[in-house]
């Protein structure tokens, strides 16, 4: 029980694609769909007209396409400060601000760099090292998990984290490509995936430009993924009449640019 989504070259075609795939199934829903992006840095910047679509159509539900991929990877943060400055800068200037919130549901950023009871202190950091290492010598062995049993194991059919693992591989090369898979235990297509996908790319740069390596694909299995309808700002529901709308907009803009 899968669904293959055709390899697309960044970002945008990959949610466009995806989205009307999983729609097409029965409930608008799917298991095990399997993503491939060739180059995750491109299609991602709000200045791409398809990109704004998405965004705008979020804005009207209280949400954005950055908001979404903050929480994978600071990208504004890393711009200002650098490496490893802006670890701490996140840890103890943003996480607290943004943890007051009553919107807050966590930050999959804090639990890559900092794992409650981990030996390296920062797992993402400790990947990095490790791969800008001429004496590691294995391509294969940079994992991360997100998932936390003393967080996420509850009775509660809401919430918890939805990323739930990162396998990092370096391929062969002069300099080596990184590519990165990405398991998510629920994803919502609709508020959430493109978002996931940008923020993924950034942190794939962060840890080729930090490691003096190429960005090579991103791959995300999202074992359960649905066409999600967000409540609107003014407390309404997305129609699925407002979602096919949301594709004809994107298929529009790609039109033009074409």
């Amino acid at each position: 029980m899968s669904l293959i989504i055709p390899q697309q070259p960044d970002c945008i075609s990959t949610w466009r694609e995806a989205v009307r795939a999983v729609d097409a199934e029965p409930r608008h829903e799917a298991h095990n769909v399997l993503l491939t992006i060739e180059d995750p840095r491109a299609g991602s910047q709000i200045s791409d007209a398809r990109v704004a679509s998405v965004d705008d159509f979020l804005q009207r539900h209280d949400k954005s396409v950055k908001t979404i991929s903050n929480t994978i990877f600071p990208q504004a943060l890393y711009r200002r400060h650098g490496a490893p400055e802006f670890f701490d800068a996140f840890h103890d200037r943003v996480l607290p601000t943004v943890s007051k919130s009553e919107r807050w549901s966590g930050y999959y950023f804090e639990r890559m760099t900092r794992w409650p009871g981990a030996p390296m202190g920062n797992p993402l950091w400790d990947i990095v090292s490790r791969m800008r290492d001429p004496a590691v010598k294995s391509n294969n062995k940079f994992e991360l998990a997100l998932f936390d049993p003393a967080r996420d194991l509850s009775r509660s059919p809401y919430g918890g984290q939805c990323l739930s693992f990162l396998s990092f591989k370096l391929l062969h090369g002069t300099p080596k490509t990184l590519s990165l898979t990405a398991m998510y235990r629920n994803h919502y297509y609709i508020e959430k995936l493109l978002g996931n996908l940008i923020g993924l790319g950034q942190l794939m740069s962060f840890v080729a430009d930090e490691a003096g390596l190429k960005v090579g694909p991103l791959t995300i299995l999202s074992t359960h993924a649905t066409i999600d309808q967000p409540k609107t700002c003014v407390g309404g529901t997305t129609s699925r009449s407002d979602i096919l709308q949301l594709l004809d907009n994107v298929d529009a803009v790609d039109g033009i640019l074409a």
